[in-house]
């Protein structure tokens, strides 16, 4: 279990996504929220993915309403909230839960490898990110406040990273 590839989970729509089609990409995994004060963020994240999906980056968004109660929407409506107030076209999940008991399983994982504020691994809030090199590998961990756009070097050396034949099949 060093990697995310054996992950799978369900997309918004409700259609099943494994994690094997992210092997060779860059992938930045982030647990989101329609109204909270970082859902700004929404559009952040849509220009970074934008900017670099050609080169290999993939951006997931997992809505969760464990802070706060800050996506109480169901899926359809989280759908049409992000595609029409952000034009998101990164692959959105059903909503999970990132911890307790019921944490999905994608996320036990995470946090077992990273630490966040104050070295504690349990998530804290919306819009935590974790970026995942072209192995499957966790880089690293970013609190909600890290702004995407400050993201832009360390993806870019992840990107760096990957090799053309790897490319070539993104």
């Amino acid at each position: 279990m060093d990697s995310i590839y054996h992950f799978n989970a369900t997309l918004i729509d409700g259609q099943p996504y494994s994690f094997k089609q992210l092997q060779g990409r860059v992938v930045l995994i982030v647990n989101t929220a329609s109204s909270c004060n970082f859902t700004h963020q929404y559009g952040a994240l849509e220009r970074v993915y934008q900017d670099y999906k050609n080169q290999g980056l993939v951006i997931l968004g997992f809505p969760c309403n464990q802070f706060g109660r800050h996506e109480i929407a169901d899926n359809a409506t989280i759908k049409h909230f992000c595609e029409n107030t952000f034009n998101v076209s990164f692959p959105l999940f059903s909503k999970v839960m990132v911890n307790g008991p019921d944490a999905h399983p994608l996320f036990n994982y995470l946090k077992e490898h990273t630490r966040g504020i104050a070295q504690n691994r349990a998530i804290k809030w919306n819009f935590t990110k974790f970026l995942i090199n072209s192995q499957g590998q966790l880089v690293n961990r970013y609190a909600p406040r890290t702004k995407p756009d400050t993201l832009r070097s360390v993806i870019e050396s992840q990107l760096d990273e990957i090799s053309p034949i790897q490319l070539a099949k993104v």
